[in-house]
């Protein structure tokens, strides 16, 4: 598929979720009004969907309609969203915004922020319990529902985080800054493409592993891309940058995305929906801001 038609599908896949999460989330005029407006403003018209776009995707190469898998790629980015609220806040990133738009805490205030996360991690797990646009089965929706658990638990997105906060200031290896990142941002990159897979039970378990395979190697080298791309990194934070050299970098990121095409071929020709996926996020899409 050329870059064109990738970058279509992908657009395509956007305004999907976003009318998706528009239906699904609180209406902001319903009380709490300033909680449910906040939980918007959040959600809806932010971020590049980096997570659903992997769902998605998988999906597409184990044979399901975007219809199937709508709902498990609204509760990723409530997920997402819900972890970008929490790291804004001061006791954390402190960061007040990026891009042109004010973090949560800022443009309304920390407590709601604190609110608005913990409201968005609830309706996540309510959308995988009860959304009737996913399988009927009660297995697949316990096993979707402990994927996401895991993903973003201390094991995953929260140990990153902390691992991420005990860092500060002190200069890490390769391995260990991987190992951070792995469950930083990793977790929940994994998370995306197994959750598609089990939304297609006729997937062999053999695939299960080459998916996660895929989604490990990416997730690193979406990292380093956007940390390539950054000005700058922030004082003191665990970085690539601070422990290797940029052309260091971009041998590594080269490396990790051959790893994740290595990792696709047991799917053959049905993984060409990934792979072109891969390609743009990495050459000329946009990098997954950390969770």
């Amino acid at each position: 598929m050329s870059d064109g038609a990738c970058a279509g599908r992908v657009q395509a896949w956007r305004t999907r979720l976003e009318q998706a999460l528009t239906q699904r989330l609180p209406d902001s005029d319903a009380e709490p009004t300033r909680l449910h407006a906040a939980m918007r403003y959040c959600v809806l018209n932010v971020g590049e969907r980096v997570h659903p776009l992997l769902l998605f995707g998988t999906a597409r190469a184990l044979g399901l309609a975007e219809a199937q898998v709508e709902a498990a790629a609204c509760a990723l980015e409530l997920i997402h969203a819900y972890s970008r609220v929490h790291d804004d806040l001061p006791a954390l990133e402190d960061d007040a915004g990026a891009d042109g738009r004010a973090a949560c805490h800022a443009a309304y205030d920390e407590g709601t922020a604190v609110l608005v996360g913990d409201a968005l991690q609830s309706l996540a797990f309510q959308v995988l319990a009860g959304d009737e646009a996913l399988p009927a089965s009660a297995d697949i929706r316990l096993r979707l529902i402990a994927l996401l658990a895991e993903a973003i638990g201390a094991g995953g997105l929260t140990g990153g985080q902390a691992l991420d906060v005990e860092a500060h200031g002190r200069q890490l290896t390769v391995a260990e800054l991987e190992a951070l990142y792995s469950r930083r941002t990793g977790a929940l990159l994994r998370a995306s493409v197994l959750m598609a897979a089990e939304c297609a039970p006729q997937a062999a378990a053999r695939l299960h592993q080459s998916l996660g395979e895929f989604a490990t190697a990416l997730a690193l080298a979406l990292q380093i891309r956007r940390q390539l791309h950054m000005a700058r990194a922030a004082e003191g934070r665990p970085s690539y940058p601070r422990v290797i050299a940029p052309e260091a970098m971009r041998q590594r990121l080269d490396r990790l995305y051959a790893q994740s095409l290595e990792a696709l071929q047991p799917l053959g020709a049905a993984a060409e929906p990934l792979r072109d996926l891969a390609r743009w996020l990495l050459a000329d899409g946009p990098a997954a801001r950390p969770s």
